[in-house]
């Protein structure tokens, strides 16, 4: 199937920015400190090491195949039927990404904004918005994500500036490798697979202008979101300290509310986090729950994605409503993403080595 070049490597970049910027900028330093202690900013960026070694995978892929997405070239790869079943398996853990994302959205809100709302309906207005927006064509997905990456950006850094100059102390931050180095590599592979929705990569590709540059927008993607995150660990890290850290639910909530504006203009700034956090989720579930439809009809040969966009909607909320509670959710987001590395990194590195040794290769397209 062939796709319509229409995407620039800026708007690639900025589709993977505003996806990997989302849910799990609460938690993250969390779970960070409670891998190393004082190391969670070099936990957090061997996470993102990581993650680029699997987004530098899956980008290679997608420059091989420069017409396809892995759903198409799994098939050339592996086989028609052991192709399919890869791609109903990746297909299957970004629909339970999607719905997991979609209730810790719902658990925030009813604990920090609308405490009377039901669970269930803050969780079905934002897949109802995510299923909406899906049902656009790829320029449009690309301009959404555009639109809102300034808004994404900006405040999460003048926060994290205006922290650091408040009660900030850097004794907290020291040893750099942390206490109990023992925890690296667990807490490693938990923050590599809060950056797993940066995999939309392969579907943006076949729909680059230049697949060719498609590896530009993966490094300028992971260094901006991945450091916005070193950042965020080592701004709240700074101003509780690890053992404070590893009682706070939200980390990342309770450093807005402790940073206020010079001359105490604006005393809490946790507000307009929330307000970011939320365009942060609407983009990040937006890109899974899109990959997830547009997947479904390339897996059916099917040239439209829009019959997809309410017909797993259904499901999606059920995953979503699985979790008892705030900590059983965790454990299972904890757990379903690091599985998901084996979806996500190694399965592109097995596609990799064996289109190598096959010498499979897409079809080059003039530009």
């Amino acid at each position: 199937m062939e796709f319509p070049r229409q995407l620039s490597v800026y708007q690639a970049t900025a589709i993977l920015i505003s996806t990997i910027i989302g849910v799990g900028v609460l938690p993250l330093p969390l779970f960070a400190v409670r891998a190393a202690d004082t190391g969670a900013p070099l936990v957090t960026f061997i996470g993102i090491m990581v993650a680029f070694f699997g987004l530098a995978v899956v980008t290679k892929l997608g420059m091989r195949f420069p017409e396809k997405s892995i759903i198409g070239y799994s098939e050339d790869v592996l086989g028609k039927w052991l192709g399919r079943i890869g791609s109903l398996v990746l297909i299957a853990f970004f629909a339970v990404l999607t719905g997991l994302a979609a209730r810790e959205f719902g658990q925030v809100v009813i604990t920090t904004i609308l405490p009377e709302t039901p669970l269930e309906i803050s969780v079905i207005v934002m897949l109802l918005l995510a299923s909406v927006s899906s049902r656009n064509d790829i320029n449009t997905f690309a301009y959404i994500h555009v639109f809102y990456l300034p808004a994404l950006i900006a405040p999460v850094l003048i926060i994290i500036i205006l922290s650091l100059g408040n009660a900030s102390n850097s004794l907290y931050l020291q040893p750099l490798w942390g206490n109990d180095p023992s925890g690296m590599i667990t807490g490693g592979l938990t923050v590599a697979a809060l950056l797993q929705g940066s995999f939309i990569i392969t579907m943006i590709i076949p729909f680059m202008r230049f697949p060719q540059k498609a590896m530009k927008a993966t490094i300028w993607g992971v260094i901006t979101a991945g450091g916005v995150y070193v950042l965020i660990v080592a701004a709240t890290l700074a101003m509780f300290g690890p053992e404070e850290l590893k009682n706070l639910l939200w980390p990342s909530l309770e450093l807005a509310r402790a940073t206020s504006l010079p001359g105490e203009f604006l005393q809490r700034l946790d507000v307009i986090f929330l307000v970011v956090w939320v365009t942060a989720v609407y983009t990040t579930i937006y890109a899974s729950y899109m990959f997830t439809a547009h997947s479904l009809s390339q897996l059916f040969r099917l040239r439209d994605h829009k019959m997809f966009s309410f017909c797993i909607l259904p499901l999606i909320f059920i995953i979503a409503m699985i979790p008892q509670n705030t900590l059983h959710m965790y454990e299972i987001v904890q757990m379903v993403g690091r599985l998901g590395l084996i979806l996500t990194i190694l399965y592109p590195i097995l596609l990799y080595v064996i289109a190598l040794l096959r010498k499979k290769k897409g079809r080059k397209r003039s530009e």
